[in-house]
């Protein structure tokens, strides 16, 4: 049986009023071992991709991956199995989730496949458009150019900026080898706008594993999981935050391992492999993998804010045990103000938390996976790779394993938020056309931006279209339903 249907009641350490469902778990022929965060999509459901499992004709043990798609209660359906294609011409292994670009299409990236120049065994990667329904086009296919020098292997998914094109980053490739930060068109055109290592000792970073993020300054923030100005216990550079602009100009804004302790551990935090979040303050949160002054050897990780002027300040060091160790999935800030986020191990049976942290850096753990024994196994999932937070309120995630299968698991958790309306995008000019995805919209009966009330046509239960009004101002946007009000997760900045 793959869906889980009872609640596993929270451990006492956690708050009140919180509830853990295991949705789904996959089998290995619907998907196997997901790895990227999933969206919530304009038709209310949400969307993901799995690593491995899927029925493509693949030479890989462990299948060839997936994207499905999953209902809030847990019905899933897999829309599309890579290796399709002869020879993985259509990619192969998404490591990352997917983002839905304004013209309603979802876009993607697989870490392996395609059909570039790649000596490789597999492909060297691919980006990919797909349906809802799951009708995928691979747009581009990585090593295209000689010496891979348009990228190899992207590890992260994409952003649609504020321009319509879609940004990114590769693992490895480029002019020097260390990866790429580049653009494409919706349709498929490519441009390499940064290499990595292109300076002495890779001192600007190298090999990103992460999406990028588009700040409300309109420029772009990343990290690099390896290199920069200090050379780390293992002489590989302890990562670094950076920002770039469209036109690809690159500025260093912190290089991890800037502080070593006496025994040679990287206190300020190393190896940054996942993403940044803007929060409501203007500064930005993110993680570290491994560093921090912890038991761990090489430290459990970190949760750091860091100014758009590179400031940098250590919120949180994972010490192993009960509050998680090792965060290698972006953390996002909820509708109460704090960030939500997942440690791939650690916990009170090693198998991942789920945790909530304040502005300030005060951490919970909400969720420790795998609480059965071990007769029982972890059909609950282990190693989680981060949460969104869906319009009714709740969290909803991927497990890497575990689950009744041991191929991993869809879950979601309720910490008694309530619901809300997102804006896609979150700015624009007066006149200029929002979709507003939320739930249970029908017969809404207002919606204003900051006061000033908009025209607007209710598409289904899940979505509104409307158009930003005259006289509106930056702020809330508030949609009136017969249940009550609802106001959206971030300000709506008009242009």
């Amino acid at each position: 049986m793959k869906r889980i249907l009872a609640l596993c009641a929270m451990a006492a350490m956690a708050l009140s009023a919180q509830t853990f469902t295991t949705l789904f778990s996959f089998d290995g022929k619907d998907g196997g071992d997901p790895q990227g965060a999933l969206i919530q999509a304009t038709d209310g459901n949400f969307y993901g991709t799995t690593s491995g499992g899927g029925t493509g004709v693949c030479t890989f043990s462990n299948g060839c991956g997936t994207v499905f798609r999953t209902t809030a209660s847990g019905a899933l359906t897999t829309l599309y199995n890579f290796c399709s294609l002869s020879l993985c011409a259509d990619g192969r292994a998404p490591e990352a989730g997917l983002v839905q670009a304004t013209n309603g299409y979802l876009y993607g990236t697989t870490s392996g496949g395609g059909a570039g120049l790649c000596t490789l065994a597999g492909g060297c990667g691919t980006v990919f458009r797909i349906t809802l329904s799951g009708a995928l086009t691979t747009l581009y296919n990585f090593c295209s150019q000689s010496g891979c020098a348009d990228g190899s292997g992207p590890a992260a998914g994409l952003v649609q900026a504020a321009d319509g094109y879609l940004y990114g980053t590769t693992y490895a490739g480029g002019a020097d080898g260390g990866g790429t930060v580049f653009k494409i068109t919706p349709s498929g055109a490519l441009t390499t706008l940064y290499s990595f290592c292109s300076q002495t000792a890779c001192t600007d970073g190298e090999n990103p594993q992460a999406p990028l993020l588009q700040a409300t300054d309109g420029i772009f923030y990343g990290t690099a999981s390896q290199g920069g100005a200090n050379p780390g216990p293992f002489g590989t550079g302890g990562g670094t935050v950076f920002q770039i602009t469209a036109s690809g100009a690159l500025t260093t804004l912190y290089s991890f391992c800037a502080e070593v302790s006496s025994d040679g551990e990287c206190t300020d935090g190393q190896s940054p492999v996942a993403g940044l979040v803007q929060a409501t303050n203007g500064d930005l949160y993110g993680t570290t993998e491994s560093g921090g002054p912890s038991n761990c050897g090489n430290g459990c990780g970190t949760v750091f804010r860091i100014a758009p002027s590179g400031t940098l300040t250590r919120l949180y060091s994972f010490g192993g045990g009960g509050d998680g160790a090792n965060p290698e999935a972006r953390i996002i800030q909820a509708t109460d103000g704090n960030f939500y986020g997942t440690t791939v191990y650690g916990g009170s049976r090693s198998k991942g938390t789920v945790f909530e942290i304040t502005p300030s850096g005060t951490l919970t753990t909400l969720y420790n996976f795998c609480p059965q024994t071990a007769v029982e196994g972890c059909v609950d999932g282990k190693g989680p790779f981060g949460v969104v937070q869906g319009t009714n309120g709740e969290f909803y995630g991927t497990t890497e394993g575990g689950g009744v299968n041991n191929d991993g698991a869809v879950f979601s958790l309720s910490t008694g938020l309530g619901p809300f309306v997102e804006t896609s995008p979150t700015s624009g000019p007066v006149g200029f056309v929002v979709k507003i995805l939320g739930t249970d919209l029908t017969g809404a009966t207002s919606v204003t931006f900051n006061g000033a009330a908009a025209t607007f046509t209710v598409v289904s239960a899940s979505l509104i279209v409307t158009t930003v009004p005259s006289g509106a101002t930056t702020g809330t946007v508030q949609v009136v339903t017969p249940t009550g009000t609802l106001s959206s997760n971030l300000p709506f900045r008009v242009l």
